[in-house]
């Protein structure tokens, strides 16, 4: 049986990380598959492996500059960003992430990324300290907003000594991930299942220039909307104002208010399989809204609150047999017992607490820490991106799918 790479263009860029000694195996590892494989490297990656040793494993040139020092030809970023099915970044250190986040454009790498047109993958690889900075989970953030698919990397040694999260996958695992994406979207598990996700925050309007909001930045529905995606299902995510984007393969309903977002819920609810509730809803609006703007006045302001619909109850009550509901907790207090007063208040399938206590967790960060509560069971998680937390909601997803 021919394997699923078979024919496929595999572009990978490999930059300066020690990590780069093993991008000969992973190019064997394609040639295998007999997958048609192009090989670009920075200079900072030959001082890792030589262009020789790849050149020879993947049967093509290795390009390094945008032309061939001894014969002038032309090496055209744009033909190489076309020609590949997929391009693959490993390692990707901080500094090419860096890089990528931000459209920086200072060798024939970058430019044949800003010029693909093709999926990339990436596959992270530095030392444990830089891979925790705020600066790198936010450029990972970054490109997976930008629909990009992320390898994470792996505990273990590392080359300065240190012992942690750091690791490039191995090429083993690579090749799994890429063996993966092709996959017919059949054959992936959560392929034919339709899902809605509820994000950011909401506006509730005073009058027309100020409103009642949260800091709610929609990171994490996001993150869990791209994984949600990336393993078959067919997404929506119904999002309060945001700066965050998603992927093309995702559906976007853009809502204001509590009202807009439980209207769209309400629309979309009945035929999804999935429905994860992660969206900072106001739990109170104003009674009444004032077309004018409210002068200043002597003494106090005192605006009247009316209770807004309870989003995840509401659809709870409705839930059908084959549905499965996420629930989120955002606690101070008791939070876990408040957490697991959800479940049944909210007729969820498992409840995602956060702490607002937790370094590192909660609003405005690009990491969370958070505990999975069921009936059955508690499983907490350590710090982490939102981009791995999105990945165990999901396993935990699929792990119920009816």
């Amino acid at each position: 049986m021919d394997s699923i790479l078979k024919g496929k263009k595999i572009l990978i860029g490999v930059t300066g990380g020690i990590a780069a000694y093993k991008i000969a195996l992973l190019v064997r590892l394609f040639k295998k598959q007999k997958a048609e494989v192009q090989v670009i490297m920075t200079e900072a990656a030959k001082q890792f492996i030589t262009p020789v040793t790849l050149s020879t494993l993947s049967e093509n040139p290795v390009l390094t500059q945008y032309a061939n020092e001894e014969t002038g030809e032309w090496n055209s970023h744009v033909k190489l960003g076309l020609w590949a099915d997929l391009m693959i970044i490993a390692p990707a250190t901080a500094n090419t992430m860096a890089k990528m986040a931000n459209g920086l454009c200072d060798n024939l790498l970058m430019a044949t990324y800003l010029s693909a047109r093709c999926p990339v993958m990436i596959a992270p690889a530095m030392d444990l300290d830089m891979f925790v900075h705020p600066s790198t989970t936010r450029n990972i953030a970054t490109l997976t907003a930008y629909g990009h698919l992320i390898v994470d990397a792996e505990e273990g040694e590392l080359a300065s000594g240190l012992v942690g999260k750091g690791r490039m996958a191995e090429p083993e695992h690579i090749l799994d991930a890429v063996t993966s994406f092709f996959l017919p979207k059949k054959d992936l598990p959560l392929s034919g299942k339709k899902a809605i996700i509820t994000a950011g925050p909401t506006k509730e309007k005073i009058d027309p220039v100020r409103f009642i909001t949260n800091g709610s930045t929609g990171k994490m529905g996001y993150a869990i909307a791209e994984e949600l995606a990336q393993q078959g299902a067919e997404v929506t995510i119904i999002s309060g104002p945001v700066q965050v984007c998603a992927s093309s393969a995702i559906t976007v309903l853009s809502v204001s208010s509590a009202e807009d977002m439980y209207k769209a819920v309400d629309h979309n609810f009945d035929a999804a399989d999935i429905c994860i509730f992660t969206a900072a809803v106001a739990d109170y609006t104003p009674l009444s809204y004032s077309d004018s703007k409210i002068k200043k006045k002597e003494g106090d302001l005192d605006i009247k609150m009316k209770r807004t619909t309870d989003i995840a109850k509401t659809m709870g009550e409705r839930k059908k047999e084959h549905q499965i509901t996420v629930g989120f907790a955002l606690e101070t207090d008791n939070e876990l017992a408040n957490a697991k007063g959800k479940l049944t208040k909210k007729n969820v399938d498992f409840v995602v607490l956060n702490s607002l206590r937790e370094k590192g967790a909660g609003f405005g960060h690009d990491t969370n820490k958070v505990t999975i509560v069921s009936a059955d069971k508690t499983r907490e998680l350590p710090l982490l991106s939102k981009v791995e937390v999105a990945e165990h909601i999901v396993k935990e997803i699929i792990q119920r799918k009816k």
